[in-house]
């Protein structure tokens, strides 16, 4: 079971897995089926007094437009035993696959938005957009640039809603050099 947590209570995990495995986004398709797609770039902050969550996501990628209707997302950080799940849904489209339930993991409703949560997550943020733009090409160093081939991110800025944790998310997420 989880409980209702701040937001800044788990940052130091959210930060770490999403540079290590990466945290599955979650939206609502407008049928309604839910879509995952693996994460590794975005960060944390206030921005105009409020408690934001910025994902980059390419327009490239299915999410994109499902995002771009939805208005609304949510942000889940998994057990490290589920390294592989969350993999998965990083390495194929949700064009072409019903990740979610290939993988067994499960959509659960949430409390603040449209988009489901994943109920296996240890930590679920919901966000509600707030802001959008993209990536400027012409203001980026050469290196950062280097990165792209053209296919710059879209940053969705949410505004975190509601934060939920479960109680032995440390000890289900840690690695030997956590410790």
């Amino acid at each position: 079971m989880k409980i209702d947590v701040q937001t800044t209570d788990y940052l130091k995990e959210l930060i770490g897995v999403m540079t290590r495995e990466g945290l599955l986004l979650c939206v609502a398709g407008p049928n309604g089926r839910p879509n995952a797609m693996t994460i590794g770039w975005g960060t944390v902050g206030v921005i105009w007094g409020r408690p934001i969550f910025v994902a980059l996501v390419r327009p490239t990628r299915y999410t994109y437009g499902l995002l771009e209707a939805a208005g609304d997302f949510t942000v889940n950080l998994m057990p490290r035993n589920m390294a592989d799940a969350v993999a998965y849904c990083g390495s194929v489209s949700g064009r072409d696959h019903d990740k979610l339930a290939e993988r067994g993991l499960t959509p659960v409703p949430a409390k603040m938005v449209r988009s489901p949560l994943i109920d296996e997550a240890v930590l679920q943020l919901e966000c509600r957009v707030v802001h959008r733009n993209k990536v400027e090409p012409a203001s980026l160093p050469p290196e950062i640039d280097a990165m792209y081939n053209q296919d710059y991110h879209g940053l969705f800025y949410g505004h975190i809603l509601a934060v939920h944790a479960d109680p032995d998310l440390r000890s289900k997420t840690s690695t030997d050099s956590d410790r």
